[in-house]
Order: structure tokens, then C-alpha cells, then sequence
């Protein structure tokens, strides 16, 4: 493509890419653990009713207050929501202990009465020091706030997406990406001050709008300033910065243990990525497609002058810019909007394909990283755990999609973690280091299905509508991720159907994502006839020389992998 071969002029892997490259992806961690916090800021502690107000039990020891104010469950346990109408001394003559009898009492064997918590929840607070769920009690009839929380959460991610997709467009993806920062940086720390739920969750739901803004606009500011030789060893790597975010929050979490101070602490870096976020150059690519031809000129010439080619960067200007990029400009006169992603065949199919990949992707994803708890491990563990998996699930898919191709190793990512989630089904409950492997092997492929996706789309669309795409098909993952909090809920209910729902989403998105085409080596599009063409077979833009150019830059990339 004429950008690209511009981009080549000036150094395309030189000094300035490394660092551009670098400096944006640090962000990226910080932006696992806002969607992960939830994990930790929101973790549902034992608890139990607290004694009545009027009830003296100064000379018993808390078990004994325990045993005779808070009938059992079923399984010998303490209830969580229920309490004596008055406290049962007689159970203290059985030294203290929990016997056959307590727990006739707690099954319902006995007509001792019982009553909702009125006093309010005694917690236990071994683990951490305090989480939205003991500050605002989101426990019995308030406990599927905590769901509703993540959901607020990931609908201002789809807000987000919607908006800051569509803005990058039109404004470019440099301002966006400034804007984005400070935003999480404020609504961060207003988030960690809350004084109540329903302002927690508004300035969470800033934090998600952010969120989509720094990850659209930090994928789209790489993928565009290098080249097509080394875009999967970029992507991957600048997944591997997520990856490394779920280690650090499990770190950060495991010694800040209260919540606001946990908030604060994930929510602060972002004003230091506001500040040197103004080095950034906007994308070249989009400047031209934006008749901003004077002001792309300017960035050549500055990454060239950062990549010792100064000279190469002065043969550069008006008329060889426009003359080389002149089919690109005319393709891309007027506004674009999310409709043309469906005005054209070619176009049509692939979002409709890419929008049951990244759904069920995020659906499936967040359904087993949001609900750590229920594995019975140590919750720090499990994070560590459920973030190392993605290691080595991003080696395979980076390799798969370097030599397999894009669309099998999608396919084949999504379709293994559909069926071992579905496995995990007909595992006894009790079975919890089994149950933890199957989902911690589903939970690395839908990584690495996401650590493709991210890349394939980006690769499919073109650059003049590039960030309405990802912009739309972020939009739809966020769908999937505010749903897996409500489907877990059904599990209350009906235990099965949530396991089936994650694990069949994954295999019909997998099955949609057999006829998108391939982009493995292929020069990334600038203009909607671009994809048109690849979808017809045809490939107009491309001269022999160009052909050749491509391939000679393939097989260089292969060699040393071999």
C-alpha cells in the first residue's frame, strides 16, 4: 500500500516504532486490572447475622455467640441470611459444639423460628480489609447488586466503544487516546472515594467508557505505524502487556487489601500516560485519508529524524504524498459512519462474522474470570493462575496465526474452549482441582482467541473506517461481557445452564468465523474497495513490484522462525 511504502521511507522498525510501541502498551496493563478489579473490590466475605442489639454475650466466646444466634444450612454451615428470633442457650449444654441436633435446627427439623437479618452482617474479614460488598452490606436480597455492578461497569465500556470509535474517526486517534486517559484517571479516583453504591458505580462506569477508548485508540495507533511483517509479533506482544496486568493486579490486590486504596492505586499510573501521551504522533495514515496532508508530512519527516533518515525524509512532500496516496484519497472523500460497515457485501459478512466472535469471546471469558470465588482456592492464586495460562496460550496462537493463518487459529481457538467448558458440565462439584483445570484451559484459549481477534480485526478493516469497526465489534463484546454477570445469576436457580450457555456460545461463534477471509501477509487495507476487492479475489492496488516487495518481506519473517 502507498502508506506503507511512505511508512518504509522514513524507517518502519526503527527507533521511533520501538518506542512508540512500548510507551503505548504500558497502559495496557493498567487496563486489566480495572476489568478485572471487580474480583477483589467487590468480594463477597463469610458473613453471618449479627446478634440482636439487645442481646449481652459478653462472657461467650464468638463460636458460642455463633452456634446460638445463626441456625446451619445443609451443609453444616452457618447460614448467611437468616438468624434465631431468639437466641437458643440450651445448644451451649453440647460443650459448645455443633451437633445433631443444631442441625435438625438448621434443616428444619426443629419449630425453632428464624428471622431475615435485622441488626445487620457480621463479616469476616481474614483475607482482605474491606470491599464494597461489607461497606454497602450487597449481601442477601442486595447480593445480586454485585453482578449489577460489573454489568454498569461494562456498559460504559460499550458506551465507550460506540463513542470513542466513531470520535477517532472524525478527530484522529491521538486526542481520543488523551481524552481517554484522563478520563480513567479521574473517574478512577472519584470511584475510590465514592460515599455510596450508586455513585461507585457511575464513576466505574466513567472508568469503562475510558477504557474503551485507551484500548481502541492504543490498538489503532500501533497497527498503523508498523508494518505488515512484523503486526503479529507487535499484537502479540502488546497482549502480553494484558497478561502481565492480571499477575500485577493479583500482586497489587494481595497487599492493598482495602478496596478504595486498591481502586486508587490501578487509577493513578493513568495521569502519568496522560502526560507523555502528548509525544505521541497521530497516524499518518489517517491524516492523509483526513486531507491533513501537511501535517502528515510533518510526522514522516519527524519519525524519520528519530530513526537517523532525515535525508530520506526530506524527499518527501506535497505532491509525492498526494500522487501516491491520490486512488487512497478519492476512495475516502466524504463521512463514514457504523452503516457502512453493512452497506456492502464483502463488508456485511465480515461484521456479522466478527460481531459473534468478539460477543461470544467476551461473553465466554468474563463468565468464568468474573467468578473466581466459586473454585474454593485462595482467590490471589486463582488470579495468578488465570493470568499465567495466557503465556503460553498466546505463544500458540501467535505461531498458529503466523504459519496456520487468522481464521483457522480463531476458529480453533473458540471451539476448544466451547467444548471444555462444556466438559467442566459433567465434573462433580466437589471435584475443585479438576473443575479449576478445565476452566483455567478454557479460560487461556479464549485469551488467546481474544489475542487473535484483536489483531484479525484490525487487519480486515480499512483504515478509513478502521475504528468504526473495531469500535462496533468492541461494542459487541462489551454486549457479551454485561451479560456474563446476569447469566450467572440464572446459576441460583437452575445450576447447569450457565456452563452450557458459556460453553455453546464459543462453538457457534467459532463455526461463524469459518468465512471470514484470510489475512496472513496481506498488506492492510486503506479504503472500503480494498476489502472489496480481497473479498472478489481481486487485488488491484497491488503492482508486480509490490507482489514481490511482499513476498520477499514474508520469507524474511519466516526464516528466522524456522
Amino acid at each position: 500500500m502507498a502508506a506503507a511504502a511512505m511508512e518504509e521511507q522514513v524507517g518502519s522498525t526503527g527507533r521511533f516504532q520501538v518506542l512508540h510501541v512500548i510507551l503505548l502498551s504500558i497502559p495496557v496493563m493498567m487496563m486489566a486490572s480495572h476489568n478485572l478489579l471487580q474480583n477483589f473490590v467487590a468480594a463477597v466475605p463469610s458473613h453471618y447475622c449479627s446478634p440482636h442489639t439487645n442481646f449481652s454475650h459478653a462472657q461467650l466466646s464468638p463460636e458460642e455467640v455463633l452456634l446460638i444466634t445463626v441456625p446451619l444450612d445443609q451443609k453444616g454451615k452457618p447460614q448467611r441470611c437468616q438468624r434465631y428470633v431468639t437466641p437458643q442457650w440450651h445448644l451451649l449444654v453440647d460443650n459448645g459444639t455443633y451437633g445433631l441436633k443444631e442441625q435438625e435446627n438448621a434443616i428444619g427439623g426443629s419449630d425453632v423460628e428464624v428471622q431475615e437479618c435485622k441488626d445487620g452482617w457480621t463479616y469476616n474479614m481474614t483475607d482482605m480489609s474491606s470491599t464494597i460488598i461489607s461497606d454497602w452490606h450487597l449481601v442477601c436480597d442486595l447480593r445480586s447488586l454485585k453482578q449489577m455492578g460489573q454489568t454498569i461497569y461494562m456498559g460504559g465500556v460499550l458506551v465507550g466503544a460506540m463513542v470513542f470509535g466513531g470520535l477517532a474517526d472524525r478527530y484522529g486517534r491521538r486526542i481520543l487516546l488523551l481524552m481517554s486517559n484522563l478520563l480513567m484517571a479521574v473517574s478512577g479516583t472519584c470511584a475510590a472515594f465514592s460515599t455510596s453504591f450508586p455513585l461507585f458505580c457511575l464513576f466505574r462506569f466513567g472508568c469503562g467508557m475510558a477504557l474503551s477508548g485507551v484500548g481502541l485508540n492504543t490498538f489503532s495507533l500501533i497497527v498503523e505505524w508498523i508494518p505488515t511483517r512484523v503486526r503479529t509479533v507487535v499484537g502479540t506482544l502488546t497482549g502480553y502487556c494484558y497478561t502481565f496486568g492480571q499477575l500485577l493486579l493479583a500482586v497489587i490486590a494481595y497487599f492493598i487489601q482495602d478496596w478504595r486504596w486498591l481502586t486508587l492505586a490501578v487509577s493513578l499510573p493513568f495521569y502519568v500516560f496522560f502526560l507523555y501521551s502528548w509525544w505521541f504522533h497521530e497516524s499518518s495514515r489517517w491524516l492523509v485519508l483526513s486531507n491533513q496532508s501537511e501535517q502528515a508530512i510533518k510526522n514522516l519527516k519527524s519519525v524519520a529524524k528519530f530513526n537517523g533518515r532525515r535525508k530520506e525524509g526530506e524527499k518527501i512532500n506535497i505532491t509525492l504524498l498526494e500522487e501516491s496516496m491520490k486512488k487512497e484519497m478519492s476512495c475516502s472523500q466524504g463521512s463514514y459512519s457504523v452503516l457502512d460497515l453493512f452497506r456492502t457485501p464483502t463488508m456485511r459478512k465480515m461484521t456479522i462474522c466478527l460481531s459473534a466472535v468478539w460477543l461470544s469471546t467476551s461473553f465466554a471469558y468474563y463468565g468464568l474470570a468474573m467468578d473466581l470465588q466459586k473454585f474454593g482456592v485462595n482467590i490471589y492464586l486463582i488470579q495468578v493462575i488465570f493470568g499465567a495460562v495466557d503465556i503460553p496460550a498466546k505463544v500458540v496462537i501467535t505461531v498458529s496465526m503466523s504459519f496456520i493463518g487468522r481464521r483457522s487459529s480463531q476458529c480453533g481457538a473458540l471451539m476448544i474452549a466451547g467444548v471444555t467448558i462444556l466438559i467442566n458440565l459433567l465434573v462433580p462439584y466437589d471435584k475443585h482441582t479438576l473443575r479449576t483445570c478445565l476452566a483455567v484451559l478454557g479460560k487461556g484459549c479464549l485469551a488467546a482467541s481474544f489475542s487473535c481477534c484483536f489483531l484479525y480485526s484490525g487487519e480486515l478493516y480499512p483504515t478509513i473506517i478502521r475504528q468504526n469497526g473495531m469500535g462496533w465489534v468492541s461494542m459487541m463484546a462489551r454486549v457479551g461481557a454485561m451479560v456474563a454477570p446476569i447469566v450467572l445469576l440464572i446459576g441460583d436457580y437452575i445450576p447447569w445452564l450457565p456452563g452450557l450457555i458459556y460453553g455453546g456460545a464459543p462453538i457457534l461463534s467459532g463455526v461463524a468465523a469459518v468465512f471470514l477471509p484470510e489475512t496472513l501477509g496481506s498488506p492492510l487495507p486503506d479504503t472500503i474497495q480494498d476489502v472489496e476487492d480481497r473479498g472478489s479475489g481481486r487485488n488491484s492496488k497491488m503492482s508486480p513490484k509490490e507482489q514481490i516487495i511482499l513476498q520477499d518481506t514474508q520469507m524474511n519473517f519466516l526464516k528466522p522462525a524456522a
